[in-house]
């Protein structure tokens, strides 16, 4: 077209017809600039150039997206209903990974990057080609993954009082998850347990909100230290690929409701909730966390996932949380009572809330179809959701996903690495609290001694990693037996000791064999089976039969240590005479080793006790600081012993 019209030109005498062509020719040219410019913008959209600024990225993504896009990125779904069809026909966001989920029995780190990656592929594939977020629940290490180190529990953690450690826990955590090629933990729980009748209390550092605001220092573990004059109460994520996004829970009060009852009714005015249950977050927001997710929990009869005043009001903009904000797993069905029972107006109430993303991990289509048709009724505003929207893209371009959404196959070995499992055993031996050591005017029994003619071993948790490990591992509430990979606390005495002492294993020995039998000592090992959430809801917090059999049994016996695997304070005064030492192990995980290193003295006891320990649960509530306070063992309680190595230096 321009030569043609230079030629032409030739043909003009005319000053105006001279000028009138060089106008056409600048405006051909324009034109083909502007259209070259625009298939490049096309080809080469803001969103995906990662030398852009966050929020032109975010904008730029957002201009380009249906109502039904941006709905599909407030959706997560189960890891068994996703197909490449379900992602591609709703523009699915988000994939749950939930307990007892797995690509196969025993799967590899490869396996379930072969499978993450899969899930990637399909998103991909979509129009826009969002990465997909996987999440899961590691809470104590990459617990739904067959052979992963299983750290203790947080009640355990908590009596470290060693934020440090718990940090290194929280980046040796990322690493795990990030080697299965997942990039987002629902981690950690900072609730304040104030009743160990809770089903959850093991999920919670301590009932005082002071040492529960120390251990969000787990937060930069998981997700990277921030930077210097990096914007305040903004979410980081450091996304060199070896950290993930966290998840601050359950927000808010979930470890206050009455009695101990799991999903139950909180009720406190508003200075104790700011006072007791607020101030982790208040940390977890300054130190970065990506994602907040609300409780099953009501604070004084409302619902918190439709409760607007404290997710938008408080925490959005109270605290200026910018990252997204996540209900717990079908949650909202929970709004109403029963649940499900008017599920239009559930989906409403939660999302005018402030809720940005919801697990719907199977009735994923009604909600997407609730949502949209309250949209297109005007009952929701557009604002609210590219508000979610917005959030949830933010975090998904700070993991770096749009530029390495798969697996990174090179941390694969990070999966259960031997350093990881030394750093799990020593939070073990840090974790242990011991509450007696001799009876009165006896000499001390801790620690063992290792050259010994004859030790007896019982208890139903001496030789069963799922009981050592608790609710949350492997299976949902968890399993009894050798469900994964790890060291039985049995292994580790028998590891330990002399090789000339002879090491018996009864589980529950009667009068007829401990007469029969002349053992120097016996360590017997007890406590609760594993159990998660409501199931674990305790109305006496007693220890699983025959523990207080094999107690009495044993010890009335042969000199005795108790070793009780619990995931709080459980009744033990009525036997605590018969005893010669007790030692509170919580829920040690998979390395018992470290049990073994402090009951016979290669380390030293150092635990303090982060929760009271109640006499009677008659007592409870009682938390340090209450007004009639008479435990058994009080808050901050732990005898020390001193290693053997030392003592012969001395």
């Amino acid at each position: 077209m321009f030569c043609i019209i230079i030629c032409r030109s030739k043909s003009i005498n005319s000053v105006k017809s001279v000028k009138m062509v060089r106008l056409s020719v600048f405006m051909v040219l324009a034109f083909l600039c502007s259209s070259t410019t625009a298939i490049e913008a096309a080809e080469h959209p803001k969103y995906k150039d990662p030398k852009q600024p966050l929020h032109v990225r975010i904008k730029d993504l957002m201009s380009r997206m249906t109502l039904e896009e941006k709905i599909g990125q407030m959706t997560m779904i189960e890891l068994n209903v996703t197909s490449p069809e379900v992602i591609r026909k709703y523009h699915i966001g988000n994939i749950l990974i939930a307990g007892g989920s797995a690509p196969a029995p025993h799967a590899s780190a490869e396996k379930w990057m072969d499978m993450t990656d899969e899930f990637q592929k399909w998103a991909l594939s979509d129009r826009l080609g969002i990465p997909i977020i996987v999440g899961t629940d590691a809470i104590h290490g990459h617990n739904n993954v067959y052979n992963s180190t299983i750290f203790p529990h947080n009640v355990g953690l908590g009596a470290t009082w060693d934020p440090q450690l718990i940090k290194k826990i929280g980046a040796a955590t990322a690493l795990e998850v990030r080697a299965t090629g997942i990039p987002y933990s629902f981690a950690p729980c900072i609730a304040v347990c104030r009743d160990p009748r809770w089903g959850r209390c093991y999920e919670s550092y301590s009932e005082d909100p002071k040492i529960v605001q120390t251990m969000t220092e787990i937060i930069p573990g998981l997700q990277g230290d921030i930077p210097a004059n990096y914007p305040m109460n903004f979410p980081y994520i450091n996304n060199d690929r070896i950290k993930v996004a966290g998840c601050a829970k359950h927000f808010v009060g979930d470890g206050g409701t009455i009695n101990g009852i799991d999903e139950n009714n909180t009720i406190i005015d508003w200075n104790g909730l700011k006072n007791i249950h607020m101030p982790a977050y208040h940390d977890s927001v300054r130190k970065g966390v990506a994602t907040i997710m609300v409780s099953y929990s009501s604070w004084n009869g409302k619902k918190m996932h439709s409760n607007y005043d404290l997710i938008t009001g408080y925490l959005k903009n109270k605290l200026k949380f910018k990252g997204f904000v996540i209900s717990d797993s079908e949650a909202i069905d929970r709004i109403t009572s029963p649940p499900h029972a008017n599920y239009t107006y559930s989906v409403q109430a939660s999302i005018l809330a402030g809720i940005d993303m919801v697990i719907v991990p199977f009735k994923f289509v009604e909600f997407i179809d609730d949502l949209t048709l309250l949209l297109k009724k005007n009952v929701i505003p557009m604002s609210r959701i590219d508000d979610a929207v917005e959030r949830i893209l933010r975090v998904k371009f700070m993991l770096g996903h749009f530029e390495n959404p798969m697996a990174d196959r090179s941390l694969a070995s990070q999966l259960g690495s031997q350093e990881h499992r030394e750093l799990a055993r020593e939070a073990v031996r840090k974790s242990l609290v011991l509450l007696k050591n001799g009876k009165t005017g006896d000499e001390p029994l801790l620690p063992l001694p290792k050259k010994a003619q004859k030790i007896l071993v019982a208890g139903t948790h001496a030789n069963d990693i799922g009981n050592q490990c608790g609710g949350w591992t492997i299976e949902w509430n968890g399993q009894s037996g050798n469900i994964t990979v790890g060291t039985t606390i049995l292994t580790a005495i028998k590891n330990t000791v002399d090789p000339s002492a002879e090491v018996t294993y009864n589980e529950n020995p009667n009068k007829e064999f401990l007469n029969s039998n002349d053992f120097s000592y016996a360590i017997v090992i007890v406590g609760e089976l594993p159990y998660s959430e409501s199931v674990g809801d305790s109305k006496d917090l007693k220890i699983a039969e025959p523990g207080y059999s094999t107690i009495t049994n044993v010890c009335e016996s042969v000199k005795c240590v108790v070793i009780v695997i619990s995931g709080r304070p459980v009744i033990i005064e009525p036997y605590l005479e018969k005893m010669d030492a007790l030692v509170a192990a919580w829920l040690p995980g998979t390395e018992g080793q470290g049990v073994a290193d402090v009951l016979y003295g290669v380390y030293g006891f150092t635990g303090k006790l982060a929760r009271t320990w109640m006499r009677t649960v008659e007592q409870l509530p009682m938390n340090v600081g209450d007004a009639h306070y008479d435990p058994l063992f009080p808050f901050g309680y732990g005898l020390t012993t001193t290693p053997r190595e030392l003592i012969a230096a001395q």
